[in-house]
């Protein structure tokens, strides 16, 4: 069964992740079938990007997304959602400051 799913890269304290599709028996940093995309923790806004076309044909396929990959789907898809998100981020680094 394919999954498509996050798989972590960048260094330590700084998680970066490649959205692909993989085989779920592979493990979560294994073999991996494509890369769909990527999604950064540290950048406050436009911290993802997907290829909503190849993301489409996996998920016909068969192909099940993992929730937090699937969030993304729905924000890359609904710009409205994306639009939402940076102002909520951006209201949260306000309070932090």
């Amino acid at each position: 069964m394919v999954k498509i799913r996050m798989r972590r890269t960048g260094c330590t304290n700084h998680a970066a992740y490649r959205i692909v599709a993989a085989d779920s028996r592979s493990p979560r940093d294994g073999k991996f079938i494509e890369i769909l995309g990527w999604y950064d923790t540290q950048i406050a806004e436009n911290n993802f990007k997907l290829d909503l076309a190849r993301v489409d044909y996996w998920l016909s396929q068969g192909a099940k997304p993992s929730t937090t990959v699937a969030s993304l789907i729905r924000r890359a898809k609904n710009p409205e959602l994306k639009a939402h998100h940076a102002r909520k981020s951006a209201k949260a680094e306000e309070k932090k400051a």
